[in-house]
């Protein structure tokens, strides 16, 4: 995982994933639920949606269940 550069603009690439993405990618591989995540990150479930609709389309996964194993991948 590849946190977005000092700039703050979301990076370039296709599996790079930006710190909001990272957070809540990362959470929700922990088996946070998506209602959790955003009551620990202080953001709206809607806005965990949507960050985890792009680290699915990010990381090529359209589970959550495949999540855990693939963010294991893109660190090494």
């Amino acid at each position: 995982v590849v946190p977005a550069d000092e700039g703050g603009a979301e990076p370039t690439g296709p599996l790079l994933l930006s710190d909001a993405e990272s957070r809540v990618a990362l959470l929700a591989a922990r088996g946070f639920s998506n209602r959790e995540i955003s009551q620990q990150l202080f953001i709206t479930v809607s806005t965990v949606e949507q960050h985890l609709t792009r680290v699915y389309r990010k990381l090529g996964v359209s589970s959550r269940r495949a999540l855990p194993t693939r963010l294991l991948a893109q660190q090494t």
